[in-house]
């Protein structure tokens, strides 16, 4: 995993202290899906503890395998490493057995038809009142680029909502984008 400074102090505690205050809690179940290295993954899975657990989502495995090794350095053994092959593809876990899901940072790789698809598949494994949370980077007005590069975020909010989300609010806060700090909007969603 790159080890800039950003990153080493979000592993060490800020992505932490962000998460919880998007609401992640000990014990929960959380899906972390386009999961990269891991900078969401690795701080979750010190949030929700050795009673929770992280399925850590990634169509590449290089990814997946840094994340692995990041994980075992930081002696965290409650994620799950899951090997996509595409938005379209089923997510392979149980109706209704996931407390959270983070779509961070990847919306902007699906067209409208693999957005939808991940919105009915996050429905489908979400439990009732759970969460949804997504970083839609690279929308119109936040370094656009390819598929969200025309859309605002009220496009994503109600886009969103037609899937049968239910939309809780947003943030503004200071994240992780690749290996540096940035600036973003975070919403929140719940299935109802």
């Amino acid at each position: 995993m790159t080890t800039g400074a950003g990153v080493k102090e979000w592993l060490r505690g800020s992505g932490v202290i962000f998460l919880e205050n998007i609401g992640i809690k000990e014990g929960q179940i959380l899906l972390d899906f386009g999961c990269n290295v891991g900078h969401y993954a690795i701080p979750a899975a010190k949030v929700v503890g050795k009673k929770g657990k992280v399925y850590a989502a990634d169509n590449d495995m290089k990814s997946l395998n840094e994340l692995i090794e990041t994980a075992k350095r930081e002696k965290l053994t409650n994620i799950v490493p899951m090997h996509t092959q595409s938005a379209k593809s089923r997510i392979n876990l149980k109706d209704e057995s996931v407390d959270v899901i983070l779509l961070y940072d990847v919306l902007h790789y699906m067209d409208a038809l693999e957005r939808n698809q991940i919105y009915d598949e996050s429905y489908r494994v979400l439990k009732t009142y759970a969460l949804l949370s997504v970083y839609p980077k690279h929308n119109k007005l936040d370094e656009p680029l390819w598929n969200l590069s025309d859309m605002k975020l009220e496009d994503i909010i109600k886009e969103i909502e037609s899937a049968k989300f239910n939309f809780e609010g947003q943030f503004y806060k200071k994240l992780i984008h690749d290996d540096n700090y940035n600036m973003g909007y975070i919403l929140n969603f719940t299935k109802t």
